[in-house]
């Protein structure tokens, strides 16, 4: 994939972000040949926005949901939108929408690029505030029969949408956050339930493999910007007039519809 051919998804993808649409499918040509590539056009694509990166979504932290989304690794994209509850967005100007329950990590100084790796003692020291929360995932292709192969995707900032995030976890790295269930409520009924144990093994897993991955590609993170990650219930595909809550139980809990 020559660079005219990465500049034109950019731009595609840049246009489809900025007007809020979907397409079906991809040309061929236009679909990265791996995930280096793919990445790289994601950066292409926040250049051409102009838009600050407001945080981070990961996704796929283990085996289970890398096979489901046939990759051998998690995925990562760039946030552009955040909020706080409560929240209501339009369904019909959603692409695709799901809405996943995740910890939200503030981070309250730079994680540069750099040589040596990361620990996760030192991310935990970044990290200003943890928090229950909602992804509202989106993606710029219509999840029909032509829809395009995962790099595409990754291109796409992996399907990135919005942070919803409530208020902090008082004292949080002394509660037991692997342990607390959280549960996914649609107009109240529990529809989904799980763990960060189960899930991710502790936000901070992900989040330190994040951190790695960005300076690794000389991207870094920025102190202030929030990351989603990684779904503790699943995926669910909502209707228009549903309510959506994410209830962490002692921990606090976002509540968002689609209008």
């Amino acid at each position: 994939m020559d660079q005219s051919a990465q500049l034109g998804l950019a731009r595609l993808l840049a246009t489809l972000r900025r007007e809020g649409r979907q397409q079906s499918g991809l040309d061929a040509s236009l679909v990265p040949p791996d995930k280096a590539t793919a990445y790289r056009v994601a950066r292409m694509v926040e250049e051409e926005l102009g838009w600050p990166v407001l945080g981070w979504k990961i996704a796929a932290p283990k085996e289970e949901m890398q096979r489901q989304l046939r990759t051998d690794s998690p995925i990562y994209g760039r946030v552009y939108a955040t909020a706080t509850p409560p929240l209501s967005v339009e369904r019909a100007r959603q692409c695709s929408p799901i809405p996943e329950v995740e910890y939200q990590a503030v981070l309250g100084i730079d994680l540069p690029p750099r040589e040596r790796p990361y620990s996760v003692e030192e991310v935990g020291d970044a990290v200003a505030s943890l928090h229950p929360g909602l992804e509202l995932a989106e993606c710029r292709f219509v999840h029909d029969a032509q829809f395009p192969p995962l790099p595409a995707v990754l291109a796409d900032g992996s399907g990135s949408g919005t942070i919803l995030y409530g208020p902090p976890i008082e004292d949080w790295r002394r509660r037991d956050i692997a342990g607390q269930e959280a549960v996914l409520l649609c107009n109240g009924v529990p529809r989904r339930r799980g763990t960060a144990g189960a899930a991710l093994d502790h936000p901070l897993v992900p989040l330190t493999w994040l951190a790695n991955e960005l300076s690794r590609t000389g991207v870094g993170m920025k102190a202030g910007q929030i990351i989603s990650t990684g779904t503790l219930t699943g995926m669910l595909a909502p209707k228009a007039g549903e309510t959506y809550t994410a209830d962490f139980g002692p921990f606090g809990g976002v509540t968002m519809t689609y209008t």
